[in-house]
């Protein structure tokens, strides 16, 4: 079963808000200062009191400048900002709830280069604003009515800086693991991809008890995703050459993350996903037995939880349409292949520092190598994950070529296989998944089908 993407008009916000190249359209001040007023207008309708609006962000040099411009817009309509600093994306939802806030912004481009920069959104529940909120918000943006709504003298609104957000963060992270539990006596190596979560995700782990070996950690404005779950082979070669238990490696905002065993092979959110579902249907602890996840997920993982007695739905790429699925079935766990990781009895979004410590209470009671238990988890079926970056994006529905190959290919496999091809929700890059029995046939018909497309597009 797939859910559809919900429908919407909205030309700002893709499938993680809006994200661009900073200083050029979307991403500019200006377009930054009319979010911060129609965010505080939004939540001006809600409630009674001053609106308050908390703000984070990641390590990108241009956060500076949108961070200043969306504060600006929230005082204008006479909101009060909290201003939290770099931060982990998953942190801005969990204190926009524990402070009670009406609203929180993250400023990051998650995993995109560190010249992108992007806006996320989340609600007073800390869950991400769904689709029709997001297209209401930029419909004022495009609107003349918030000029005639500003506020004027002493009802200007103010901010402040919330200097312990961080700390916040670090102890609500560590109530998530088992008050049973140390991590004393592992060896980890820890990758913040010199990001959000450069000081408290070696923190967290540190302080409950293992000995740390942190990388990623000396941001720069400009080194964001160097290293991280972009790259595991950087925490890779630390964890053989510390002879560590376990690498975590997360991405420029900390909510997913890549985990590398003993071994120096990495371990994807498939696999952490089968480890954790499989464990909670033992222990009958998984809601309504069943198991989210996107298209994107292997066919292995459904395979494997079928075959445990339980259910896999499947949603479009996007942890906010996880969420969404889980939250109107019932369901309490979801995730998607690249690491973003919702344990909803945690957080209510993707949080690779969360995801990490579950992965390692598991570890920890079964005494086990996670390589070991890796490779019990389930069995891959091929799979092949080709992208390319075109000039324009044009509707599947429009590109004949292609759509004639995916359907002829998807013939040839039948039941024995799958085929997705999405366009990147940020970016003009055209995905292109397929899984079957043989690699070399699979490798085959991504490449047809990319070809089949640059013919569409030339």
């Amino acid at each position: 079963m797939v859910d559809k993407v919900p429908g919407s008009q909205r030309k700002l916000f893709g499938t993680d808000g809006i994200r661009g190249v900073a200083g050029e359209y979307p991403m500019t001040p200006e377009l930054a200062l009319r979010l911060g007023r129609a965010i505080a207008d939004v939540a001006n309708r809600e409630t009674k009191r001053q609106v308050r609006v908390l703000i984070g962000k990641d390590t990108r040099l241009s956060g500076y400048m949108l961070e200043t411009a969306i504060a600006s817009g929230i005082c204008a309509m006479g909101g009060r900002v909290m201003l939290c600093g770099p931060i982990p994306t998953p942190a801005v939802a969990q204190l926009t709830v524990s402070m009670r806030c009406d609203a929180g912004v993250v400023i990051s481009a998650s995993h995109n280069p560190y010249a992108d920069n992007g806006i996320k959104l989340f609600g007073s529940d800390g869950f991400k604003l769904d689709d029709a909120l997001e297209a209401n918000i930029e419909q004022l943006i495009e609107s003349e009515s918030l000029d005639s709504r500003r506020a004027r003298g002493s009802n200007v609104g103010s901010a402040y800086r919330v200097d312990d957000a961080q700390g916040r963060y670090v102890v609500f992270c560590k109530t998530t693991f088992p008050s049973r539990l140390t991590l004393d006596g592992l060896r980890v190596v820890v990758d913040a991809a010199h990001g959000a979560a450069y000081k408290v995700a070696p923190t967290v782990f540190a302080e409950l008890g293992a000995t740390v070996y942190p990388l990623g950690i000396k941001p720069n404005g400009r080194n964001i995703n160097r290293t991280g779950a972009l790259h595991p082979s950087v925490v890779a070669h630390e964890v053989l050459k510390r002879k560590a238990h376990l690498g975590i490696a997360l991405d420029g905002d900390a909510d997913r993350v890549i985990v590398v065993d003993e071994k120096g092979q990495a371990v994807d959110g498939d696999v952490i996903m089968a480890l954790s579902a499989l464990r909670m249907l033992k222990h009958r602890t998984l809601a309504k037995r069943t198991l989210v996840t996107t298209v994107m997920s292997n066919l292995g993982l459904e395979r494997a939880i079928v075959e445990a007695g339980g259910k896999v739905v499947r949603t479009p790429v996007g942890d906010r349409y996880v969420v969404e699925r889980m939250r109107r079935g019932g369901y309490r766990f979801g995730g998607e292949q690249s690491g973003h990781l919702i344990f909803l009895d945690h957080a209510t979004t993707g949080d690779g520092i969360v995801a990490a410590l579950q992965l390692l209470a598991l570890l920890v009671e079964e005494e086990k190598p996670l390589s070991e238990l890796a490779r019990g988890a389930m069995v891959r079926v091929p799979q092949v994950l080709l992208s390319e970056q075109f000039s324009q994006r044009t509707p599947l529905k429009a590109m004949s070529k292609t759509v004639k190959t995916i359907e002829k290919l998807k013939a040839k496999l039948g039941k024995r296989g799958r085929i997705v091809v999405r366009w990147s929700g940020t970016e003009p890059k055209l995905r292109v998944m397929v899984e079957g029995e043989r690699q070399r046939t699979i490798d085959s018909y991504a490449r047809q089908i990319l070809s089949a497309a640059a013919k569409d597009l030339a």
